[in-house]
């Protein structure tokens, strides 16, 4: 199975992205016909660990691991992290190209809660990214499909946008099937924050 450890936007918020998104060259190509994936509203998450290829009989382990998480968040905050959508960014060049909105609000609280998950992960000597926790929401894929200038005039476009605050209120396993057009996300378990 291919695992990773997120919170999602509430309704409004990503309703309010859409909104933005529908505004942004990319949508326009991927209404045109070009082969520009587009985050689906109903699959938009932050990641805040990813573990890759994990063995079926490992599940439980995941799944204790990443509730002593939530629990120890808990027990040390008195409310959930408050976050919003704001500002954007593009990661990679060429084929590679990912457009992407940036979080704001209470990012400490996050940053506490990513470190818990991976600390209790490795703890249980389960997989985990070893890379530097960014958060972001990924909005599009254009890739080299779209002038880069373009995909520019889409960065700056995000990076004025200001989107409604909402709660991290839960902490989802969710299990990515790849192949076909798009990825498939399935939710696993969720714990509350």
């Amino acid at each position: 199975m291919r695992l990773f450890v997120a919170v999602r936007p509430s309704v409004q918020a990503v309703n309010h992205l859409g909104v933005q998104v529908a505004r942004l060259r990319v949508a326009a190509a991927a209404a045109a016909g070009v082969n520009v994936r587009l985050a689906d509203p109903a699959d938009l998450h932050l990641t805040l660990a990813f573990l890759g290829a994990v063995e079926s009989d490992r599940l439980v382990e995941v799944e204790s691991a990443l509730g002593l998480a939530a629990e120890r968040f808990r027990d040390g905050r008195d409310a959930v992290p408050r976050l919003s959508l704001g500002g954007g960014g593009r990661f990679g060049r060429g084929r590679s190209t990912v457009l992407w909105v940036d979080l704001r609000g209470e990012i400490e609280a996050l940053h506490v809660l990513a470190g818990l998950i991976r600390s209790r992960l490795r703890h249980g000597r389960l997989p985990c990214d070893e890379k530097p926790f960014r958060p972001h929401l990924t909005v599009a894929r254009p890739g080299d499909r779209m002038d880069p200038a373009d995909v520019e005039a889409d960065r700056a476009s995000l990076d004025g946008y200001e989107g409604p605050s909402w709660p991290a209120s839960e902490l989802l396993l969710v299990r990515s099937h790849l192949g076909g057009d798009r990825p498939r996300y399935e939710r696993i378990a969720a714990w509350s924050l």
